[in-house]
């Protein structure tokens, strides 16, 4: 349903230098998918965001929505926004504080090409604002609504030209954390019942990973990995995207020794780990360990045959309701892990750590690149 490919945008700079915010991406949404583009501030992705909605103008490549050739470099082709069959909410909702709930959301059916009727226009109104659950409230101003009603009626205005593509840009980052909790279900949801293919952006791994089906992570206006959000969470394949979704602890190490391919023994400030190895690291690579605060074991007395067991202690304990978020010092590393919040632990308490292997990932280091 939508198309990206070998994408470039270029801005120019306040010393006139050419920085690319886009740096040659290509993706493909299939029909129906939530696709989220997830990355930090200035990473490109609400540029890629724009270039596919037809606010900006890319510098090359081509981008394809519903069919329909919309921006290709090679042809010259450029369909402006309001012929494309898209709907966009923004990050400030971009809603008309001087108009009704109804007027905001008829709107567009107003200045497109296409003329209907005052009944037609009333009917898709009232059903664009019962998909919103607003149809109680189309004669209220739009400044008397609630932050949550306020994204709701943004959501239905887009919604009401049945565009074949939706496009999100950040729009529960104004809203509290309750309230965006709630609306994630809510907006997940309605976009599974109306099947609509849905392009969200945001830096909030929350909101990427119970949202999603699948996450393309950015980084300086790449695509660093692409996947479903189970699979970027537990196999990230680059030290940038284990950091950036989800705490993680780190290590540097050197691998000693490859076992069957997918594991090696690596020598960590802790002792020698066995950990799972990024693809095509060999021994003598240097590498980070990474491990979850969630996937570390403890134990109140050295458990016998299990590997990735080191002695530390605890240096702190902070109950968080859900769990406990406790550091453990192992000497010369203080890891994080999480807890059960039924465990009895208390700072200065001796205990055993355990790493276990499947979930200790070696990954190259940001400074090695990674062989093609």
């Amino acid at each position: 349903m939508i198309e990206v490919r070998l994408l470039v945008k270029t801005f120019s700079d306040r010393r006139g230098e050419t920085v690319r915010a886009v740096d040659a991406i290509s993706f493909l949404v299939e029909e129906g998918r939530f696709y989220t583009l997830l990355g930090p501030s200035g990473c490109g992705k609400t540029t890629t965001l724009r270039c596919i909605a037809g606010l900006e103008k890319p510098d090359q490549g081509a981008i394809e929505v519903a069919g329909q050739a919309v921006y290709s470099s090679s042809s010259r082709a450029f369909v402006p926004a309001y012929r494309r069959p898209i709907g966009m909410v923004f990050q400030s909702y971009a809603i008309w504080p001087h108009l009704t709930v109804f007027e905001n959301v008829a709107f567009p059916l107003r200045v497109g090409k296409q003329r209907f009727s005052a009944d037609a226009m009333r009917r898709k109104v009232r059903q664009a604002l019962t998909l919103v659950e607003l149809d109680a409230l189309e004669m209220r101003m739009a400044t008397q609504l609630s932050g949550g009603q306020q994204q709701r009626l943004a959501l239905a205005r887009a919604l009401v030209r049945e565009p074949k593509v939706l496009l999100l840009d950040e729009p529960l980052s104004n809203l509290d954390a309750k309230l965006r909790e709630r609306m994630r279900v809510e907006l997940r949801e309605l976009q599974r019942k109306l099947r609509i293919t849905t392009l969200y952006v945001t830096h909030d791994q929350i909101e990427a990973l119970s949202m999603s089906n699948v996450i393309a992570v950015m980084s300086e206006g790449r695509v660093v990995q692409e996947g479903s959000p189970r699979d970027i969470y537990t196999h990230p394949k680059t030290q940038f995207v284990a950091q950036f979704i989800g705490s993680v602890n780190q290590m540097e190490g050197n691998v000693q020794e490859v076992k069957n391919g997918s594991h090696a023994v690596v020598k960590t400030p802790i002792g020698e780990l066995m950990c799972t190895l990024a693809s095509g690291a060999g021994a003598g690579s240097k590498v980070v360990v990474m491990v979850r605060p969630e996937h570390i074991i403890l134990h109140n007395q050295r458990p016998g045959d299990r590997q990735n067991v080191v002695e530390g202690k605890v240096a702190t304990v902070m109950f968080l309701g859900e769990f406990l978020d406790c550091n453990i010092d192992l000497g010369s590393t203080i890891v994080q892990t999480h807890q059960p919040h039924s465990l009895d632990l208390r700072r200065g308490h001796s205990v055993w750590v355990e790493i276990p292997p499947g979930d200790c990932m070696a990954l190259y280091t940001e400074a090695t690149a990674a062989p093609a």
